[in-house]
């Protein structure tokens, strides 16, 4: 059967717009949308109406050209349970921890139909959990993991509409499949090579899921003292993802728990097999470079053989050398741009008047939650990644005893992911099984 005939597009950000672009312009595929009830979904819904069902994407940089036009969208459901028709193809756009929410309030005969599931952004196990749901819909049922979305994908204004601007284009994106060779693999290679980007296909979705920069630098940045107290409203001063101490949370100790976290990582992934990945080389050639006077390349290629203290001091001198964008221009001052100046966000008011969590960290906790749960399952200990998991489970019951009287999402409350778990761990039964 031809695949991408028929693509749905799960979630209404600006990703899931760019993503509808090259489907349709690429392989011509019917592209639908489908979303859940909230403030920013209704915006993008009525401006959807409002123009004709026509999403435009833009480029910032003229080199990422194939990446622009626009299209119709072919169907629209405002609610995931509303989805009908047949679609050979789920396109997963939304966090990763809503996978199997939205998959569930799917309808069973939509299920059936699906012969190929994309999942953009996951998380280890992430493809265990689609795949294991899944089958029981359709036994050969084909669900491939990316490494990560491919840019910087925003909406052109300041709130949802159909209208986006792609900022940003990553170099390398990783791909792993349950078939080890598919139709829609190819396609998906082909896919990308057309849209100027390098694609590297895995022996295994794990290892393609292993290959997320957010994995490695998310919780430490996110999971330390400095950072959830100004999430969770203890510190009124604006605290920045990016800077140094006091400015934000990074400090010499926050970088020895980076690499500690690595560590943890790559023993979990070396008792499945996977292979090893040299943390400051991914860093530097997959993300953001830095220039060769902050970071020689013999440093680079060497960091998973140096000792402790000296990796630490090249992950140190890589964030100081991120302060400012180095391949920016500088203004007549001088100044190069503040790339470090990306904001924290607080708890916030959703729109069922409930506080709520952003999305980081809330979604690297449930990230962190699956990657010790595969550690517990290969008896790997990961002392740094349960620190990173209690600090973050600590501040959030303080919060809840604090705001008692008033609403709280289920952010607050769903910290155990039981069912997920229990999923991942039927498929590492299997997969352990094939060995």
């Amino acid at each position: 059967m031809k695949s991408f005939k028929n693509v749905l597009l799960l979630g209404t950000g600006p990703t899931a717009l760019q993503l509808g672009l090259n489907f349709k312009k690429a392989l011509s595929s019917r592209v639908g949308f489908a979303g859940r009830t909230s403030v920013r979904s209704e915006k993008f819904f009525a401006s959807l109406a409002e123009h004709g069902h026509l999403v435009q994407v833009a480029v910032q940089n003229r080199k990422h050209e194939k990446m622009q036009g626009q299209f119709i969208v072919d169907d629209v459901f405002f609610q995931y349970e509303e989805v009908v028709g047949t679609w050979d193809t789920l396109i997963l756009a939304v966090t990763t921890d809503a996978y199997l929410d939205v998959l569930t309030a799917l309808h069973k005969n939509t299920l059936k139909d699906v012969k190929t599931v994309i999942l953009i952004s996951p998380t280890l196990g992430s493809n265990y959990l689609v795949h294991h749901y899944m089958k029981q819909f359709n036994a050969q049922v084909e669900v491939i993991s990316l490494s990560t979305y491919f840019g910087d994908t925003r909406w052109v204004s300041s709130y949802p509409s159909n209208q986006v601007l792609t900022t940003a284009v990553k170099k390398k994106v990783y791909l792993g499949s349950t078939n080890s060779s598919s139709e829609a693999v190819e396609k998906l290679v082909n896919l990308y090579k057309r849209l100027n980007l390098t694609i590297e296909v895995m022996k295994t979705p794990i290892e393609a899921e292993t290959r997320n920069i957010s994995l490695y630098v998310h919780p430490p940045l996110f999971m330390n003292e400095v950072s959830l107290s100004y999430i969770f409203k203890k510190e009124k001063h604006q605290k920045y993802v990016y800077k140094m101490y006091p400015e934000g949370p990074i400090t010499p100790s926050l970088i020895k728990n980076m690499l500690n976290q690595w560590k943890e990582i790559m023993s979990i992934i070396s008792k499945l097999n996977v292979k090893q990945m040299n943390l400051l080389k991914f860093m530097t050639e997959d993300n953001y470079p830095v220039r060769r006077e902050s970071l020689s390349l013999d440093n680079i290629e060497r960091f998973s053989e140096l000792d402790s203290i000296h990796q630490e001091y090249l992950l140190y001198v890589r964030y100081a050398s991120l302060l400012v964008d180095p391949f920016s221009e500088p203004d007549e001052h001088g100044r190069y741009f503040d790339f470090s100046a990306v904001p924290l966000r607080t708890v916030f008011m959703n729109k069922e008047q409930k506080f709520d969590i952003p999305r980081m960290p809330k979604e690297d906790y449930y990230r962190l939650k699956m990657i010790q749960a595969i550690a517990r399952y290969v008896e790997c200990d990961c002392p740094t990644i349960d620190q990173f998991l209690k600090a973050y489970k600590e501040k959030v019951k303080a919060f809840s005893k604090a705001y008692e009287d008033i609403k709280l999402s289920s952010a607050f409350s769903n910290l155990a992911f039981e069912n997920d778990i229990k999923m991942i761990y039927q498929e590492l039964d299997k997969q352990i099984v094939k060995q």
